[in-house]
């Protein structure tokens, strides 16, 4: 499903965000991704996306090389990828219900199909009661359960999220992991990057360590992995 080979990220003027980064994840595999702030957890989940190329080494997605897809082609591998970003990323003046349902008019589904799926996915988040809400008029908590389910309505191949969790309490944080065990149950890849030690002692699952744009763990225990050492 995701292949990386000897993988680096530059930026001008820093240093290395990814430093020969070579891992893979499987089919159907739900992997945490941690490490402390500025170890390259956002940077490697750009990758993945296609939202930004390697400076060096290969990147395989889905069996295909990203380097080698033409332009064309990387709106259409987007489409099995459902990405929770940190900043949300919600269309400020279409409402809730709107935000959600994007993906599903991607795949032209039936307006009533659309409009079930969008009630049962915001009921799965306490959030029915918003749909006719615009974005800015929720809260940060709100806000991210919104992106959370949106990344999820079309049931993708693989899913993204960075830190979805962050601005939630401890019940709502419970809420959307389940909703992600539950993605991941139904076939659905799923990459998590988090902070939060309570997660990654609660699912356990493969953890992938990440300090100064290097992999130094895969597979750490539970304990280790949170506190981001080798």
């Amino acid at each position: 499903m995701i292949q990386l080979f000897h993988v680096s990220k530059e930026y001008p003027g820093d240093g290395p965000a990814l430093d020969d980064v070579s891992l893979n994840v499987e089919k159907g595999e739900f992997v945490f991704l941690t490490g402390p702030s500025g170890a390259g957890k956002s940077t490697l989940l750009k990758l993945v996306f296609c939202d930004e190329a390697p400076t060096s080494g290969q990147l395989l997605l889905f069996g295909k090389n990203v380097a080698k897809l033409p332009a064309r082609a990387v709106p259409y591998l987007r489409r099995n990828i459902g990405v929770v970003f940190q900043d949300f990323k919600l269309l400020p003046r279409r409402t809730v219900a709107e935000n959600v349902a994007l993906p599903l008019e991607v795949q032209a589904l039936p307006p009533k199909e659309i409009r079930r799926r969008v009630r049962a996915l915001l009921r799965s988040v306490g959030l029915e009661h918003r749909g006719d809400k615009l974005p800015p008029s929720l809260s940060g908590g709100e806000q991210q359960r919104v992106a959370v389910v949106r990344a999820l309505a079309a049931a993708p191949a693989l899913l993204l999220a960075d830190e979805p969790t962050g601005n939630l309490d401890p019940e709502r944080t419970l809420e959307v992991m389940e909703l992600l065990a539950s993605a991941s149950a139904r076939g659905t890849t799923v990459v998590v990057a988090t902070h939060d030690r309570s997660i990654l002692e609660r699912y356990k699952r493969r953890v992938l360590v990440l300090e100064h744009g290097r992999l130094v763990s895969d597979g750490a225990s539970i304990r280790r992995a949170a506190r981001g050492t080798p």
